[in-house]
């Protein structure tokens, strides 16, 4: 039944059409100025303020905002997902139906964990071409429509553009439909899982980076994540930063 129903929901953004283009599609970034200790992001442009999107916390706070992309389950989430637990630290996860519909108990733990749950879209595309807010919000909906039909509970109202893929539609149609748009400060290449970065490498990448208010962006997929989790949340306690939730900083929903 449930396969069925996101099934139909697939055919439904399917058929629904669409209109794109290129112009004014953005890519997310981030970039760290020498002496700084807050990278600037999008070039210092105002268009996320403008329409409430997250990306940083406050700059007086030492404070992390842990965030994954979780498209699908494998080990390395389970052990994501273990880590967090011993740790006693929530995260927000980002998910997308093939997860709810192949991996589900890992969802299921993601609630039971309290974890906030929330939207990747249903097809990980690229939502910054979407110019018609009825196409864009049948992404969204249908995501929810599977979640709700499995666990039973409500995907929370934060969106995270896949790939970081946007455009300025992107950010009002979040607006109008009474979502909030994350973003994030800092990621680093761990998405490939047949090119994973050594461990150490990326750990020092991931501690050299930490600053106040930092919304963190990783792949529980990763090996490499997997393996680091347990030292990044302990080094950064050890150096005076608790892990945040983003319900902290906007309305879940």
């Amino acid at each position: 039944m449930k396969t069925a129903i996101c099934l139909f929901l697939a055919a439904l953004v399917a058929l629904t059409p669409v209109v794109t283009s290129a112009a004014g599609v953005e890519n997310w970034y981030f970039r760290f100025n020498q002496g700084a200790e807050r990278p600037t992001v999008m070039g210092g442009s105002e268009l996320p303020d403008k329409y409430g999107a997250l990306y940083m916390g406050a700059e007086d706070e030492r404070v992390i905002y842990l965030t994954f992309d979780a498209g699908y389950g494998n080990e390395s989430l389970q052990s994501v997902l273990d880590t967090l637990k011993a740790s006693g630290v929530t995260a927000t996860f980002f998910i997308l139906p093939g997860l709810i519909k192949y991996n589900l108990p890992m969802v299921e733990q993601m609630i039971a964990d309290g974890h906030i749950v929330a939207n990747h879209s249903y097809s990980h595309g690229n939502m910054g071409r979407i110019n018609d807010i009825d196409a864009f919000k049948k992404e969204l909906t249908a995501a929810e429509d599977c979640y709700r039909e499995a666990t039973g509970k409500e995907l929370a109202k934060l969106f995270r553009p896949p790939e970081g893929a946007f455009s300025e539609n992107t950010l009002r149609f979040c607006k109008e439909l009474g979502y909030t748009p994350v973003f994030w400060s800092f990621a680093y290449a761990d998405w490939d899982n047949g090119k994973q970065p050594n461990t150490d490498a990326a750990l020092k990448k991931v501690l050299s980076c930490l600053h106040n208010g930092e919304i963190m962006l990783l792949h529980p997929t990763s090996a490499t994540n997997a393996a680091i989790l347990g030292d990044l949340i302990r080094e950064a306690q050890s150096q005076g930063y608790r892990f945040g939730s983003l319900s902290e900083l906007c309305s879940i929903g």
